[in-house]
């Protein structure tokens, strides 16, 4: 039960930098791009916590649902695309107004589901790089990257043996660090662009 608890973490963590992300960027997005960013977003947060649950219910002797756990792969590396491409997308946009071990679903091959949410980690963090760089924080810069070696550490530790207890600390451990990597970088282009008396807003 304490592991089910901890899976919790990143996934807090993962929500609340995106959302600080989506309230500081979305000035440059239109209608339909912070639609495509916030529903990526829900998918990978929802994708995250049916795991958990998935996991609390068994251990507390509730049940197995075993399509909160076979859900997990599909949505979240079809969340991350879909927030890579929004944030990639977002970039072209005005400054100040927005004007420009488990089963899974088979529904796609797994190859391309890993494609996907490499893609969509790569869009994301590709895209606040370059949010960084413009506002000079080569502090977020360094988190964001750091947070994407991780995050892809993370998808080699989901292939190995979950069944193993000492697997699953280490691997939640690995991506409770990406994500808090990612909320500071997150921070630090929320101060960055709204601290300054300069026209800096992201």
């Amino acid at each position: 039960m304490p592991m089910a608890l901890f899976d919790l973490v990143p996934v807090v963590l993962f929500f609340a930098a995106s959302m600080l992300i989506g309230a500081d960027i979305g000035k440059r997005m239109t209608v339909p791009n912070k639609v495509l960013y916030y529903f990526g977003i829900v998918l990978v947060t929802a994708a995250g916590v049916f795991k958990a649950l998935y996991k609390l219910f068994y251990a507390a002797g509730v049940g197995e649902y075993e399509w909160m756990n076979a859900q997990f792969f599909t949505n979240q590396s079809v969340g991350f695309l879909l927030t890579g491409a929004a944030l990639l997308l977002s970039l072209k946009g005005s400054k100040k107004n927005g004007d420009g071990g488990s089963r899974h679903y088979a529904l796609l091959p797994t190859g391309v589901l890993v494609g996907m949410s490499v893609t969509g980690l790569a869009a994301m963090y590709a895209a606040l790089c370059k949010y960084a760089a413009e506002l000079k924080k080569k502090s977020a810069v360094l988190f964001f990257v750091f947070s994407f070696i991780l995050s892809l550490g993370m998808g080699y530790l989901s292939s190995r043996d979950f069944d193993s207890a000492k697997m699953n600390w280490i691997a939640q451990s690995v991506n409770s660090l990406a994500q808090l990597a990612y909320l500071i970088g997150a921070l630090i282009l929320h101060k960055g662009g709204h601290g300054s008396s300069r026209d800096t807003d992201i």
